[in-house]
This record gives structure tokens, C-alpha cells and sequence, in this order.
């Protein structure tokens, strides 16, 4: 950090578009692909960007290295939050990645780091076998709670708080609120005054998914039926003599942050790998001989076979990189004024890591938009590349980073063991072309589109695959 003001007045903002009076350069953003249009302001004004929404100072970072220069060596000046309307609008005041920076957040990422440290999160890996859907993996892994197979009543509260939201915490949404406030006192009713009904329900749906799960643990903490789970190992944590419920409220916090994000990026990975598979069976076909030859076809992969199947960890870390989930990973803000390469970045600012233009990075991976997982190979074995910048960076880098990349593996594993994934075809046998839509907010994934998943072979019935699962538990 910088501490003379003489010499930071002398520095030039980084480079970027010229704004308009009073919106900023909102106008020239694409609302639905705001990574895109950052993505081609960094290759006309260079891998540190400068632009406003609005009243609001935007700096993006298009460089891996940047990004690890400004926020993880500088962390204690970019570790901060950016005020975003949206999040209190729509009741996620309680989700610990959009918390301040502050005392609160330390205590949360305490637990946070308690639960899901590297040897700790071996605990979940039997869990993460048995189970074969994000959701349920992590509600398992957080509440210690068994779904049901289809239309479960806690993970729906999850995906209603999802459908509700994720579309609308981002800096570029909030900053339409931010700088019309009235807007915040408008009644539902009136016409372009809709988003209010739908974040009153927001609220209640996302108070109700903090509150139910904690409410399974509280009512079974005492049960035999109770898986090991976060909840349950950070209320045993408690100590005494302290606030017992002000505890309660961060472990609530904590568990609810776990579930919503796990089970808002994994699902939107695996559908992301789906999407890979079925545009690239080639790649597909060639992961799963090594499967083969690795497992065989009798079992299911296990973790203690993934160092001898380094092209799946390929596959896994091309779909990180093909399509990140979060493309702009989640803001930080400046807590001082600062100067990096002779630019001033402006106490207050947004500061945004656009992994999507690091992960499409030409100079980086060549033929970027292609999916290939020989780019993370040499003579066979797996390079330093590990897609690290995919989870975020500084003191904000996501905590529950080595379940979630288990909870993948272990998807991606399981789906090539036992299933071919294939082109749709119609009446006539021929194959169904389709366009494909992406979902936009904080997360992306392609939207449903059509394809046929089937056993690779015909003896593969559910009751077989019910005994494969099985044997890991």
C-alpha cells in the first residue's frame, strides 16, 4: 500500500473506455456475458481495466498474474466486500463470501477452515462416493441429512434461494439500485417494480434454508441416525461458558454458505462436463479406456486409483477452464487507495478477477474455446496447471476448494465408468442439433438440452449400479 497522497494524484487510473456523464460505461457492458465485454476491453486496453457503473469505480484484472500480484500479495488492502444492495434486498446478509470484511467474516472462515482443510475434508470423501448428486453430497456433508432420491423438500428451499437470486448479486445489477435508491421504496406493483415482489420472497425462502437444515441436526443430534457432518462437528466445538446462541448463528451461517455454493457450482460443473462429453466423444471415449484399464468395468472408481488416472483429472480441470462457473468470480473491494505498476486503484473500488479471460488467455492455451485435455498433460503426466485461479484468490479463495474438486472427481469418474453420454435423435434416427443457451448471474451453466445418457453396457441395471455404490459404503 501507498501512503503518499502526492504521489498517488500523480498516477493514472488504469486504462479503459471512456465513460458517459452519469451512467458510467453500463450502456456499452452486455447485461447477460459482462465477462465477454470485459474480456475484449482487456485486449484493447491492456490486462488492468478501468471503468464505471455508474457512480462506482470498476477495476477488472484479465491477468492470472495480476490477480495474484493485486489480491493474494495484497491481500490485506483487497480482502474487503463491495456494498451490493442486491444482497440484503434479497436476504443473503447471512452468506459468509459476500460478508465484509471484518470480525464476523474471520470467525466464520475460522470454522469454515476447521471443517474443510485438506486432511479434514478426507473425512467426506466415503460420503462424496456414496452419494450421486451435488445437492445431496453436500446436504450430507453439511447437515449430516439423507435426501430423498427425487423432489426433496430441503434441497427444493435451496434451489428456490438459487433461482431467486443468483441472477442479481453481482456489481453490475446492484449498481442500478445503488445509484437510484428510491427505487428501493417502490411498491411491486408499479410497472419495472417487480424484482421487489420477487425479493420479498427471496428473503423468506433464503431464511427458511438457513433455518431447516439446522433444525434436522438440533432435532438428531443425539441420534445413532446422524451422519458425521459440519453442523454437528462445530457444535461439538462449542466452547463453554460462551455465547451460545451468537455461536449457533455462525455455525448456521457456515453450513448454509457450504450447501448453497457447493450445490450451486458442482451442479453447474457436472452440467458443464455433460455438455463437454457430448460435443467431444472422442475425449469422452479416450477417458473412458483409461477407466477401463485402470478399474475395469466391475467396479467403481475409487480415490485411491485417481494418481493412475491422470486424464480424467485432464477432463476435470478442461472443465473448470472450458467454461468457468463463475466467470467473474465474486468482487472484492479496496479498503485503501493503492498503486500497482504505476495505476491507481481508488479506495472503495470493485475489483474483479475475470477468470473467464484468464481461462480463454490465447497466449495461455491455445485454441481456447476448444475442449481439450491434452493441454493439462506432458508425456503422460499431469503439468503444475491445476486451475487454481477457478476457486478465486487472497483471503477470499473459496475454503471448501478441495471437497468441491473431490465431489467433481468423483462425478466425473462415476458418469464415464457406467455411462456413455450421446446426441438425442428423433422420429427419423436423426441426431437433434440444438443451440445452446447459458444461464447468467454469478454462476452460469448451460441450460437443459437434449441428450441420452445410457449404460455403457447392457448389464449395467439399476440394481447392479445399486450394488457397485454400495460397496463403498
Amino acid at each position: 500500500m501507498v501512503n503518499n497522497r502526492e504521489k498517488r494524484a500523480r498516477c493514472p487510473l488504469p486504462p479503459g473506455p471512456r465513460p458517459f456523464p452519469v451512467v458510467g460505461n453500463v450502456m456499452s457492458v452486455n447485461s447477460k456475458e459482462p465477462w465477454v465485454t470485459y474480456t475484449n476491453w482487456g485486449k484493447t486496453y491492456g490486462p488492468l481495466v478501468y471503468s464505471r457503473l455508474f457512480s462506482k469505480d470498476i477495476i477488472v484484472i484479465n491477468s492470472e498474474k495480476i490477480a495474484k500480484d493485486i489480491l493474494d500479495r495484497r491481500s490485506s488492502v483487497f480482502s474487503d466486500r463491495p456494498t451490493l444492495t442486491t444482497i440484503d434486498l434479497f436476504g443473503w446478509t447471512w452468506n459468509v463470501a459476500f460478508m465484509p470484511y471484518g470480525e464476523r467474516w474471520r470467525q466464520c472462515r475460522r470454522l469454515f477452515h476447521q471443517t474443510f482443510r485438506p486432511e479434514a475434508a478426507l473425512t467426506y470423501r466415503p460420503v462424496q462416493m456414496l452419494k450421486s448428486m451435488s445437492s445431496s453430497i453436500i446436504m450430507a456433508v453439511a447437515y449430516g441429512y439423507d435426501t430423498a432420491p427425487r423432489h426433496d423438500a430441503l434441497v427444493k428451499i435451496v434451489e428456490d434461494t438459487l433461482n431467486l437470486a443468483i441472477g442479481v448479486v453481482t456489481p453490475e445489477k446492484a449498481a442500478l439500485l445503488g445509484a437510484f435508491p428510491f427505487l428501493l421504496r417502490l411498491p411491486y406493483w408499479l410497472p419495472g417494480a417487480g424484482f421487489q415482489k420477487k425479493a420479498q420472497e427471496s428473503r423468506q425462502v433464503s431464511k427458511e434454508q438457513v433455518d431447516a437444515p439446522y433444525r434436522h441436526v438440533t432435532q438428531n443430534l443425539t441420534s445413532n441416525s446422524l451422519l458425521p457432518c459440519i453442523c454437528s462437528d462445530l457444535l461439538g466445538r462449542m466452547k463453554d461458558g460462551g455465547n451460545v446462541e451468537y455461536h449457533e448463528n455462525l455455525v448456521k451461517d457456515v453450513a448454509a454458505t457450504a450447501f448453497n455454493a457447493a450445490s450451486e457450482t458442482t451442479s453447474s460443473a457436472m452440467l458443464i462436463f455433460t455438455l463437454a462429453m457430448l460435443q467431444n466423444p472422442k475425449v469422452q471415449a479416450k477417458a473412458q479406456a483409461e477407466i477401463d484399464a485402470i478399474v475395469g468395468r466391475d467396479r467403481l472408481p475409487e480415490f485411491s486409483d485417481r494418481a493412475s488416472l491422470p486424464y480424467i483429472d485432464a477432463v476435470l480441470r478442461e472443465t473448470l477452464r472450458w467454461h468457468p462457473v463463475v466467470p467473474l468470480g465474486i468482487a472484492h473491494a479496496a479498503t485503501n487507495d493503492d498503486i500497482y505498476e504505476g495505476y491507481y486503484i481508488p479506495k472503495g473500488a470493485t475489483v474483479m478477477a475475470n477468470l473467464w479471460a484468464m481461462s480463454h488467455d490465447e497466449s495461455i492455451y491455445p485454441n481456447p474455446y476448444e475442449f481439450k485435455p491434452e493441454r493439462f498433460l506432458s508425456n503422460g503426466k499431469l503439468v503444475d496447471d491445476v486451475v487454481s485461479y477457478a476457486f478465486g484468490f487472497g483471503r477470499r479463495v473459496c475454503i471448501g476448494r478441495h471437497v468441491a474438486d473431490a465431489s467433481l472427481w468423483a462425478g466425473i469418474a462415476s458418469v464415464l465408468s457406467v455411462f456413455n453420454i450421446r446426441k438425442a435423435v428423433d422420429d427419423l434416427g436423426k441426431e437433434v442439433e440444438f443451440q445452446v443457451e447459458w444461464t447468467s448471474g454469478l454462476t452460469t451453466h448451460p441450460l437443459l438440452f437434449p441428450c441420452v445418457i445410457e449404460p455403457r453396457s447392457l448389464e449395467m441395471t439399476p440394481q447392479r449400479l445399486a450394488e457397485m455404490i454400495a460397496v463403498h459404503g
